[in-house]
């Protein structure tokens, strides 16, 4: 049975790292973990993935030891339930507004009592079997990290209330959303967006969640880990990429 290192590493309180991907090659997948990171966010929201190609990327990630993370296009218990079965441990869900939203989410990452996650040993994440069904049940439960996207004022507003469900793990603050919902799109860094993200951050740690956000910088990633938010996406595989491509050639041209 895969052990999900990204639980166990929020547990202990430590600090973690890792890109959004929407490259489809396992091998960058590969790259990202010879590189350090801790993880990857396999992104099916804003990426081209399919099950199938999500499932290799998940592969890529086990055998090289890094934490693979899928984010799911919607709060769908039927998409959600099919990443858990290719063997997602951690799925991370978009658009999460309310109380409501949460306990669906919980529900369909959990097998009873917590939920009513669809039952199926078939799977990859009951290695097809070769895990007894009692085990694969008993278990899941506790081997699942459960992050949520808060990226609207209406999840800021309700935050208090989302915090309280039992079951979801991360709270993960999405800047662009936050700025269009804001009124200043694109703007990650306007006061406003700031004042709201921090103060989630305190709300989010007085009920003991772990705290996420997305990062374009060092500087804003050393900023936002000083405050306390352990899970820390830094950037996106194509844009890291295209950043160093330019780097390049604006030096071979100059």
């Amino acid at each position: 049975m895969v052990t999900n290192l990204l639980k166990d590493s929020l547990t202990k309180g430590d600090t973690v790292y890792g890109p959004f991907c929407k490259i489809q090659d396992p091998a960058i997948v590969e790259i990202a973990a010879l590189s350090g990171f801790n993880f990857v966010i396999i992104d099916m929201e804003h990426g081209p993935y399919g099950t199938e190609s999500v499932q290799n990327m998940i592969r890529a990630a086990e055998a090289r030891g890094l934490t693979p993370i899928v984010r799911v296009t919607e709060n769908s218990e039927t998409l959600i339930l099919r990443t858990l079965d290719i063997g997602a441990k951690c799925v991370q869900v978009p658009q999460i507004c309310t109380k409501e939203d949460a306990q669906k989410v919980v529900k369909a990452t959990s097998f009873y009592p917590k939920g009513e996650r669809g039952m199926c040993r078939y799977v990859r994440a009951a290695d097809y079997t070769a895990i007894d069904g009692a085990t694969h049940f008993g278990s899941a439960n506790d081997s699942i990290t459960t992050i949520i996207h808060i990226e609207g004022m209406e999840g800021i507003e309700n935050l208090s209330e989302i915090v309280s469900v039992e079951g979801i793990d991360v709270i993960f603050l999405g800047p662009y959303d936050l700025s269009q919902s804001c009124g200043v799109p694109g703007e990650v860094k306007h006061e406003k967006v700031m004042k709201a993200m921090k103060d989630a951050v305190k709300l989010a740690q007085q009920y003991g969640k772990a705290v996420g956000t997305f990062t374009e910088s060092v500087e804003d990633a050393k900023m936002w880990k000083s405050i306390g938010v352990q899970y820390i996406s830094y950037a996106v595989d194509v844009g890291l990429i295209m950043k160093n491509f330019k780097e390049i050639t604006n030096q071979l041209n100059n």
